[in-house]
C-alpha cells in the first residue's frame, strides 16, 4: 500500500497515469449525463408542488455536491503535500481549485434561477446560500494566495493551510438546512434512512451525479497534466517527452 501510494510521489507516473485515465472518464461522462440529462429533462415527471421548475435540481444539486467534494480534494491534497512533502499533492490542489470555483458558481447560479420562482427572489441571506457563497470566496483566496508570491513553494504553502483551515466550511454548507431555519428545502436524497424523491426522478440525479463526478476526473486529469507539465519543465524527462 505504502509503495503504491509513495509512488503517487513521482511526477511523470502521475502524468502518465492521469493521461491513461482521461479518455475513460470523458466517455462515460457523457453517456452518463446523456442518461441522466434525458431521464431528468424528458421522462421524469412534473413535481406535484414545482412543476416542470424543478428539473434545474439536475444541474443544481450535482454541481452542489461537486462544489464540496472539490474543495475537500483540494484540502486533502494540500495536507498530504504539508505532511508528506509529496509535491504533487500541491499540483492536485491547484489543478483542482478553478474546477471546484466553477462548479459552485453553476451551484449559485442555477440556485438563483431556481429561488425566482420558488421564493420570489434571486438572493436570500439563507444559511445554506451564504455559507456557499464563502465557500466561493475560500477558492477565490486559496486561487490567489497560491500566485501571491514570488516563490512557487510559499504560495503552495500558504495555499494548502487556507483550503485546510476553509473546510470547516464544508459541514456547515450540508447542515445548515438542520441547524438553522432555511428557506432552502431539506436534503431528500444524501439522509438516513429511504431517499423522499420518487425513484423516476431519483435515477436521473444520481446518473447526474455519478456523471459529473466522471467530468471532474476529466477535467482534472488534463489541468493536472498541464500543472505538472509547468512545475517540471526543468525535468529531463519533460524535455524528453516534448522532443518526443
Amino acid at each position: 500500500m505504502w509503495k503504491w501510494f509513495y509512488k503517487l510521489a513521482s511526477p511523470p507516473f502521475v502524468y502518465d497515469t492521469a493521461a491513461a485515465l482521461l479518455p475513460w472518464f470523458a466517455a462515460s461522462a457523457a453517456v452518463a449525463l446523456g442518461y441522466g440529462l434525458v431521464g431528468g429533462l424528458v421522462f421524469a415527471p412534473p413535481d406535484y408542488q414545482q412543476g416542470d421548475a424543478f428539473r434545474i435540481i439536475y444541474v443544481h444539486v450535482p454541481s452542489a455536491w461537486m462544489s464540496e467534494f472539490s474543495y475537500s480534494l483540494m484540502a486533502v491534497a494540500g495536507a498530504i503535500a504539508l505532511i508528506w512533502r509529496i509535491k504533487i499533492g500541491h499540483a492536485v490542489a491547484a489543478a483542482t481549485a478553478p474546477i471546484g470555483a466553477s462548479f459552485t458558481v453553476l451551484a449559485l447560479v442555477t440556485g438563483s434561477m431556481w429561488g425566482r420562482p420558488m421564493w420570489g427572489t434571486y438572493w436570500a441571506w439563507d444559511p445554506r446560500l451564504t455559507s456557499e457563497l464563502i465557500l466561493l470566496f475560500l477558492y477565490f483566496g486559496v486561487m490567489s494566495l497560491r500566485t501571491a508570491f514570488e516563490e512557487g513553494p510559499r504560495g503552495d504553502r500558504a495555499a494548502a493551510l487556507l483550503s485546510i483551515v476553509g473546510v470547516i466550511n464544508i459541514p456547515i454548507i450540508h447542515f445548515s438546512v438542520v441547524w438553522w431555519n432555511s428557506l432552502h428545502q431539506a436534503a431528500s436524497v444524501a439522509k438516513f434512512g429511504k431517499p423522499t424523491i420518487a425513484l423516476s426522478m431519483l435515477w436521473p440525479l444520481l446518473s447526474m451525479f455519478v456523471g459529473f463526478m466522471l467530468f471532474f476526473g476529466a477535467v482534472l486529469c488534463l489541468r493536472l497534466q498541464a500543472e505538472i507539465l509547468n512545475r517540471e519543465r526543468q525535468s529531463a524527462w519533460v524535455r524528453n517527452a516534448v522532443k518526443s
